[in-house]
């Protein structure tokens, strides 16, 4: 990853900010040489695939007061004995956008039939059809969307979504009234919010009390024709009663995650088509992770000029974040 997220103006950009230990990269703590770096580092500057940092690893690194992670989640690595050692910092704001961005545009296109309409278009070539009659309930006027999970991803689904002619519900036990005013959204139950969104998006976080949170019976209330959509992690929906709706043909989907992460080969969501399936592909790719890496650079620049982070992670959210 370090070539793809540090690249050489990133690179320059956090010399100028930090003293780089040159050409380490710290893959496994155990390593004669990272443990020899950890006696003088201040600071860690993390992405996907960084180890655990346990007791071990900061008895290592008595001088560490700060834990920059250009990437999202930090639950994978920064545990509990990290909190009473300094701070951390995380670009999920950065890579909330991607993700955000893809949502919309998928829900722009669910509630237009893209999937369906190029199908026929192809299987009726040449052929003169009243497309009006065959698709008269297409469209996003007034459509209404249901978002799960007012999240830092839901959030900016929200904010993207303001210039369409839509109406936004959300389901989110946590979700102040006064917040949900001032997102412009309407608060919804969960049973309410499937029964009648057009659009259902998933933006929740995979904990222990969200596993099937979308299961068979809410998926029952969807209605038919209804899009859903799965940027946040598989297990948040009944895969198998899902793709019973699917292959039946009553409702559609966009999963860009499922469960297990990569399907078996002869799974039927590959092939139907009802359903846009990509691979865990919303979030930061290609040059999207230059906008990590350039947050979590700032980040550090913050803590270089003794500033508090802007994108600080809280320990007491950790329960109910991704």
């Amino acid at each position: 990853m370090v070539p793809q997220v540090l690249d050489e103006p990133i690179r320059s950009s956090l010399s100028q900010v930090a003293d780089l230990i040159p050409g380490l990269v710290a893959d496994d703590f155990g390593r004669p040489e990272v443990v020899d770096a950890l006696s003088e580092t201040e600071v860690l500057f993390t992405c996907w695939g960084c180890p655990p940092l346990d007791t071990q690893v900061l008895a290592a690194a008595p001088k560490l007061r700060a834990v920059v992670h250009a990437a999202g989640a930090v639950r994978w690595h920064v545990t509990e004995a990290c909190w009473e050692r300094g701070v951390v910092s995380s670009a999920a704001d950065a890579n909330a956008l991607p993700v955000a961005e893809y949502t919309v545009a998928t829900m722009l296109l669910a509630n237009k039939r893209v999937l369906e309409v190029p199908e026929d278009y192809r299987r009726f070539r040449g052929a003169e059809k009243q497309w009006r009659d065959l698709y008269s309930d297409v469209g996003n006027y007034g459509r209404i969307i249901g978002v799960v999970g007012a999240s830092r991803i839901g959030r900016r689904v929200i904010e993207l979504l303001r210039p369409y002619d839509l109406e936004v519900l959300v389901y989110d036990p946590y979700l102040p009234d006064a917040d949900a005013t001032d997102l412009g959204v309407r608060r919804s139950g969960l049973d309410e919010l499937c029964a009648i969104s057009n659009v259902v998006s998933v933006h929740a976080p995979e904990l222990p009390e969200t596993r099937h949170m979308i299961d068979r019976r809410r998926l029952g209330l969807m209605r038919d024709g209804a899009t859903l959509i799965n940027t946040a992690r598989g297990s948040l929906v009944d895969q198998d009663a899902l793709t019973e709706e699917l292959v039946a043909g009553r409702l559609h989907a966009v999963l860009d995650v499922t469960e297990p992460e990569i399907l078996p080969a002869d799974s039927s969501l590959y092939d139907l088509p009802n359903v846009l399936l990509t691979p865990h592909f919303a979030g930061s790719f290609g040059n999207e992770v230059n906008r990590m890496a350039d947050s979590a650079v700032a980040e550090l620049g913050r803590y270089a000029a003794g500033l508090p982070f802007s994108h600080p992670v809280l320990r007491e959210h950790l329960g109910r974040t991704a």
